[in-house]
């Protein structure tokens, strides 16, 4: 494997060590001037008044010292690590005063991502990140040769799959058919037909001049108008180059999404590990037929499975990544009961309810509808609330959690209803928890 499979040793259990990638050094030399960058900007006055106070001389001898430990620091960090894949895990070991190693084991992981940022296109390297059941933080290898990568990441996934490891690194990577590419041009549309789009360039157009005629402080108005046109630039621009080419493929892997105009990133939704769709679709969508899917999965940060697309299409690419599951027609879909209007105004049309044989959907949502599609099998727990006015009114709540750590609630429905939901959607839940296929990689390959 190149660069990264240039071993120095063997680990205890006889597993080959290797190394990352040689350019990795110039990426860890960066870590002791980030410290004085980042003091700088925490505190710049100190950081002016001290720069003031050096020579030229002093100056140049600081960094003829600086430049070679920042160098000697990124050498030793990389000189210093390796990985080793065994049978049942992947090893990290790391630190040069203070030695770590990570115990990965291979069933425990929930994804694996291989990301390029700009700079590391350029060098042929790339990034993979691991994520891991029980971690909030994806452990990472950064960087290896951009085939290395790959065939790294075919490797723990045939290794997790069961493969034996002297035939895991000649299985490849698992062939890939696309299923959708999303045009720039849909894209852009797209953005630009988005509330939230136009709202925070709103908010960043008239904000400040309010706070100028209130305060006629210039750096008030600074510390208002950046973020504010931070985050109108994060709602266009910023998801624009993010979600740039996205491109959704199906393997053995589980499905495969490519994305990024600067920083390219190759994510994997895993079979099996999908807690919940939704299925958004914004007020200025809905004549064009477009809808947004998001996906909540356990212990990834995996969150947009199409930034956008047709509706028809999405609910196909939903049937694969939910198995089994069909999309509840809007006809299906049950409102809240008339009188929930007292509880919320206006809003509570937008509230429904479809329970299927393998699914539990709740819509929510005027201008901008969300339909939340839990499998039965992936509920954790079942739970009822009814405040003191909802009471009052006859109806309920009802929540289900799941294991992605969120919850997806019905709300406003009849009293009488959301009791017998209770106990049916608990009774479903363990039904579809015993008869559910086990999760595993690559299981059309096995």
């Amino acid at each position: 494997m190149g660069d990264a499979s240039a071993g120095n040793g063997r680990d205890g259990t006889g597993s080959a060590e290797r190394r990352l990638h040689p350019v990795t050094p110039l990426r860890r030399a960066w870590a002791p001037i980030a410290v004085l960058v980042g003091w700088a900007v925490h505190d710049p006055d100190g950081a002016q008044r001290n720069l003031s106070r050096l020579t030229t001389t002093t100056l140049l001898t600081g960094l003829a010292v600086l430049v070679p430990a920042a160098a000697l620091y990124g050498f030793c960090s990389w000189w210093f690590t390796h990985f080793a894949v065994t049978e049942t895990e992947l090893r990290i070991r790391t630190g040069l005063v203070f030695r770590r190693t990570a115990h990965i084991r291979l069933e425990r992981i929930q994804a694996i991502d291989v990301t390029q940022p700009l700079l590391a296109r350029v060098a042929g390297v790339a990034k993979l990140k691991l994520d891991v059941v029980g971690t909030d933080k994806k452990d990472e290898l950064a960087f290896l040769g951009d085939g290395d990568a790959r065939a790294l990441r075919a490797e723990l996934l045939a290794r997790a799959a069961g493969f034996a490891p002297e035939t895991a690194h000649e299985v490849g990577e698992a062939p890939s058919r696309q299923l959708l590419r999303v045009p720039p041009g849909v894209l852009a549309v797209s953005l630009l037909l988005t509330g939230a789009t136009w709202g925070t360039l709103a908010a960043a157009l008239v904000v400040p001049p309010v706070v100028w005629l209130v305060t006629h402080s210039l750096w008030t108005v600074l510390a208002v108008a950046l973020p504010l046109l931070g985050a109108a630039g994060a709602s266009s621009v910023g998801r624009f180059v993010t979600e740039y080419d996205w491109t959704v493929g199906e393997s053995p892997d589980g499905l495969r999404i490519d994305h990024g105009l600067l920083d390219r990133a190759h994510e994997t939704v895993p079979p099996g590990r999908v807690q919940t769709v939704r299925i958004v679709e914004p007020l200025l969508w809905r004549r064009r037929g477009w809808v947004r899917v998001e996906l909540d999965v356990a212990g990834s940060a995996n969150s947009v499975l199409l930034p956008v697309a047709p509706r028809a299409i999405a609910e196909d690419v939903v049937t694969r990544v939910l198995p089994g599951v069909t999309v509840p027609d809007a006809a299906v879909v049950s409102p809240s009961p008339r009188r929930a209007r007292w509880c919320v105004p206006v809003w509570w049309r937008g509230y429904g309810l479809a329970v299927t044989d393998a699914v539990f959907a709740a819509r929510s949502g005027l201008l901008r509808r969300t339909l939340a599609l839990v499998p039965h099998a992936k509920v954790q727990s079942v739970r009822l609330s009814q405040g003191p006015w909802e009471r009052a009114r006859g109806v309920a709540d009802v929540h289900v959690d799941t294991g992605a750590g969120k919850t997806v609630t019905a709300r406003l429905r009849d009293a009488a209803e959301a009791r017998v939901l209770l106990a049916a959607q608990a009774e479903r839940s363990r039904t579809g928890r015993r008869d559910a296929r086990p999760d595993r990689w690559m299981t059309h390959r096995t």
